[in-house]
Parts: C-alpha cells; structure tokens; sequence
C-alpha cells in the first residue's frame, strides 16, 4: 500500500457496507481493549428501550384499557407492582452500567487503541514524514480517537436502542394496526435520505476548515509556547505577521462556516419539522381518530398508544438515521486509522542475520536514492568502503547529501539503486530492529524526552540503568559536574512538561545530554551529525576528544560543518550535489587545493597558518 493512501480520493463516498464495516471494524478494536464495555453499553440500550416500552407502551396501555373496559382493581394493582418492580431493576442496571462499568473501562478503551496507533506510529517508515498529506489526513484522524471512540459507543448504543424500539412497536403494531407500519416507513425513507446529507454537510464542512484551523493553531502555540517566547519578544514585527494569519485564518474557517451554514439549516429544518411533525400530528393522527371513529375498529385507549408509539417509532427511526449519519461520518475517519494501520512497510527485514559486536566494515556500492516527493536522485551512485575502525568525515554543504546518506547506512530509508553493505552483508538482510541497534546516533536535530536525565541517557525505564554506566556517559559528555548540582542528581526530571520541579537544560546541556546517549550505547558503528553544533569552542574541543578515546574501536562516520573537528578524521569525503567530489586526510585535501581546501580557508584561515 502506497502513500497516496492518504489522499482525499472518494474519501466522502462510502456504500452501506464500507460504513458497516468501519464502524465494526473500530466496535472491534474496542472489543478487544475492554469487551465489558462494549457488552455493557448494547445491553443497556436494549434494556432502556425495553424499560419505556413496558412503561409507556404495555403498562399505560393496560391501564387506560382498564379503566375504559372496567377491569378489577385488584388485578391492575398487581400488573402495576410486577411493572414497578422490572423497572426498577432495570434502573439498577443502568446506574451499574453507566456509572461504573462505563467509567472505569473507557480509560482502558482509549489506551488501547492509541497503543496500537502509537506502534503503528513508530514503525512507518520515515519517508511517510515527507508527505504533508500523512499530517493533514492521519494526524487529524488520530486526534479525534477519543471523540470517535464516544461517537462510536453512543452508536452502538443507539443502534440497540433503535432496533429495540422497532421490534417492540412493530409487534404492537402488528397485534392493534398494521398498517400503521406504512406510515413509519414513509417517514424513515425520507428522514433516512436527509439526515445522510447533513451529516455528509458537516464532514465537508469540517475538511474545508481544517487546514484553516490548523494555522490558528499553530499560531496558538507560538504565543504559549517557550520555545518562541523570545524571538516573539525581541521581534515585534513577527508578532503582527502570526497575528495578520490568524485573522486571515480565522475568516477563512468564517467563510468555510458560512458556505455551509443555509445547506445544513434547510435540510436540518426538513427533516425535523416537515417529515416528523407533519406526518406524525397531521397525518396520523387524522388516519387514528377516523379509525375509532368511523369503522370503530379500535379503542380510545388503543388510540392513544397508537399515537404515543408511532412517535416513538418515528423517534427510534430518527434516532436510527442519525446513527447511521454518525456511523457514515464517523466510518470515514475510521478509514483513515484502518489504512494507516494496514500501511505496508517498504523499509523491512528481508533476513535474520545478526551484526556482530566488533567494529563494522561499511560499504555503499553504486548506491543512489531519491524521495518520493521528488524522483531527482539526492544521492547519486556513490561507491565508498570505511574499513572497520575508521573515523570518517562527510562534509559539505547544505544540500550536499550528507544527512541522507548516513540515514541510509542506519537504514531509515532503503536505496533507490545499489547496496549498502555491513561486514560483506547487505544491511536488507539483517533484522531491521537488531541492526539499527547495533548503530549509535547523535543528531543535530536531537530531542531531549520529559524524563529522567538517566532515562534520557539509556533511553528506557530508569530502572534498567546501569549506574555506573551512566555515570561515566555523563563524565565523557562533560554533563557530569553539572548533574551533581541538582537536587536528584540524575534522577532528576527534565522539563517541567510533568514536574513542577524539573529542570531546563540550556542548549548546549542537551546537546551533551544527547552525547552521553552515545557514550552509554557499546555500539559498533557510530554516526554523529554535527554532535557538537551548540558548544562553544573548549566545550566543543573536550566532547571531540572524548568522543575519540570512547569510540577508538569503533567505526564513527561524523557529519560536521565546523572543519576544526573533522580535522581529527581518518579521511574526510566532501559531498557536492549527491556525489563525492573529494577524498582524503585533512592533510592531503589541503595540498590538493581543491574544494575541501577552500572550505577550510574560509572558516579558519584567517586564524591558522596553513
């Protein structure tokens, strides 16, 4: 299954069955997270609407046909207790259902199913984050998990409700008028066809403002969020630019409302009014009163049930076409979460092989490779071999290609053309989850978690650390002197996303922060992007050399733009444009006078004699 999976294609065309299907689908899903709650909300459906029947249809029925036909007291005083009685009972049930079951198992429902999302989550390959479509469409659909999963249960609810209500007028029906049943079914037939298109209405409604709304929320966040509190500050002007989108924003989601707005009051107001109450109070009630009237075929007392159950009957289908409006509403969402959750994955294990510990030999054969969203090559037919140990460094550019090619090599992406061999094995034949943990990463664009500082060194349960371990990550990270003055050591929380008293890490506190991951990791192949771009220069200077002595058994491919680190590399590759234009030590490219040369100038060569 393709990316295009996330495009709008007849999204808002479903058959009967695509809505019964992916309403099951998701009653399943909650089945299987917590089946009390599942059972327990049909089963009190049925039970309210055999609760009112028995009130309102059999007990008061009986009771007005007493009085008319002067049946015992004594009689009609038990069938009311015994009624009393079923009632009450079936109230204890809803009060056990609602009040307890309901609300200690919706939590258990709601983890569920955002587990299997959040998994689902981490395994797509990287390249869906390329495609704006994967945040527009699934994003949306995955936020609005906990209002589907309330929209979800009150369906189920309603469809027993409303299954219950037709069986038991039906058979009323059935057993005083039948024709009455001709009546209902009019009035279903054209409720059905109306509430189909204001539900269908208000999901166009909300497509066209979500992009809208979007905006507003980014702008949103950028006025609350610290991240942005000082450039917000210190530059007024952007200030007036968020405040000018969200205005334009907001009018867009206006306009979206507006256009929408007369379709969805005229055909709200035809099917309430006209169908229900026009036939219902006129009709009906016309056809009831020349039946008792004129052929005398039915009693006053069976009159006024009558009347009384065709409005519930008209209600109960009312109530059903609005669920199965929901359900179609909701079935698109739905769509959205079951094709993400059958999204197949191109980036998968081909074999079981197993890396070994020691230093990996890389390397990359005629490998090229180009994104989805763009068929031009990034990478184009590089060929390199980094023997085992080696410390090598790309350099570049922006744009040069480096960034994509080590993703390659850890094999978040698989190459358009070519291999990309690890100890004579190509890496597609290793298992993916054993082979990428066998690589130690920094990146630039790291992330520093709302956790432990232990936890963000091992990255796992803080109980599974290794103490000492940590410790000397810490140390080898230059962060150790600074944990030590903190109130939990390493314990200690970061942000205070969670914790009232956790901690904010200067810039370049999480970039060591984000080292000591690599220290911590025994890998054999390291790859550092820019490790260091926060530091200043002593900082910069002492990671580099730590970094050395931590990692001289191991294979270490570092990306960097500041030339006096990649000094220290064993051999140096300049990329330009997706291709190795040079090779070689610091030493040798300087003599070759080339591009490397010309970078390094620029940078140092006003400070040192070269």
């Amino acid at each position: 299954m393709s990316l295009n999976l996330f495009k709008k294609k007849n999204d808002a065309k479903q058959s009967f069955f695509s809505v019964f299907d992916n309403n099951r689908f998701f009653i399943k899903m909650m089945f299987s997270a917590s089946p009390s709650y599942v059972i327990y909300t049909a089963l009190d459906g049925v039970r309210n609407e055999l609760s009112i029947f028995l009130e309102h249809t059999l007990l008061i029925g009986y009771v007005l046909e007493a009085a008319e036909f002067n049946y015992p007291f004594k009689r009609v005083g038990l069938i009311i207790l015994i009624a009393v009685l079923l009632i009450s009972l079936g109230m204890v049930f809803t009060v056990y259902a609602g009040n307890y079951v309901a609300e200690k198992e919706r939590p258990k429902v709601r983890e569920g199913i955002k587990l299997k999302l959040y998994e689902k989550a981490r395994s797509v390959d990287l390249e869906c984050y390329d495609n704006p479509e994967f945040y527009n469409e699934l994003v949306l659909s995955i936020s609005e998990v906990d209002n589907r999963i309330d929209r979800v249960s009150a369906f189920l609810r309603g469809v027993c409700e409303s299954i219950t209500v037709l069986v038991t007028t039906g058979i009323y029906f059935l057993t005083k008028d039948g024709r009455s049943i001709i009546f209902v079914l009019v009035s279903f037939i054209l409720m059905y066809i109306f509430s189909l298109i204001y539900n269908r209405l208000n999901y166009n409604a909300k497509i066209s403002k979500n992009p809208h709304e979007r905006e507003r929320d980014y702008v949103k966040r950028v006025f609350y969020l610290n991240d942005y509190a000082k450039e917000v500050r210190l530059n007024t002007e952007v200030s007036e630019v968020l405040l000018q989108k969200f205005e334009n924003a907001n009018d867009e989601v206006y306009r979206s409302e507006r256009r929408f707005a007369g379709k969805k009051f005229i055909v709200d107001f035809v099917r309430k009014h006209i169908f229900s109450n026009m036939l219902g109070d006129v009709f009906y009630i016309s056809y009831l009163i020349y039946l008792a009237t004129v052929p005398k075929t039915i009693a006053l007392s069976a009159l006024v049930i009558l009347f009384n159950s065709f409005n519930r009957a008209v209600y109960g289908l009312k109530d059903l076409t609005d669920c199965y409006s929901t359900a179609a509403e909701t079935g698109l969402y739905v769509q959205k979460i079951r094709n993400f959750l059958d999204y197949k994955l191109k980036v998968v294990s081909h074999g079981d092989a197993v890396p070994t510990a020691s230093a990996k030999k890389v390397e990359l054969k005629n490998v090229s490779f180009a994104y989805s969203s763009n068929p031009e090559n990034v990478i184009k037919d590089i060929s390199l071999t980094i023997n085992p140990g080696e410390k090598v460094a790309l350099v570049g550019y922006n744009g040069a290609g480096k960034t994509t090619l080590v993703k390659l090599l850890m094999r978040l992406y698989d190459v358009t053309e070519g291999a990309v061999l690890a100890d004579g094995i190509d890496i597609r034949d290793y298992n993916l989850n054993k082979y990428r943990d066998s690589i130690g990463a920094v990146f630039q664009d790291f992330e520093i978690f709302a956790a432990s500082i232990t936890e963000n060194v091992i990255m796992e349960q803080g109980d599974k650390a290794d103490k000492d371990r940590v410790d000397k990550a810490l140390k080898d990270s230059g962060l150790y002197d600074r944990v030590l003055t903190l109130k939990d050591k390493s314990d200690t929380q970061i942000t205070n996303e969670f914790f009232d008293d956790g901690v904010n890490l200067s810039g370049g506190e999480n970039q060591k922060l984000a080292a000591s991951r690599v220290f911590y990791k025994d890998n054999s192949l390291m790859i550092l992007d820019e490790p260091s771009s926060a530091l200043d220069p002593i900082s910069e200077y002492q990671l580099n050399q730590a970094m050395l002595k931590a990692t001289s058994d191991k294979t270490v491919i570092f990306i960097s733009h500041r030339l006096s680190t990649t000094r220290f590399a064993d051999r140096i590759i300049m990329l330009e444009n997706g291709k190795i234009v040079e090779s070689g030590s610091h030493d040798e490219l300087l003599k070759q006078n080339g591009k490397y040369a010309a970078m390094w100038k620029a940078q140092a060569g006003a400070y040192i004699k070269v």
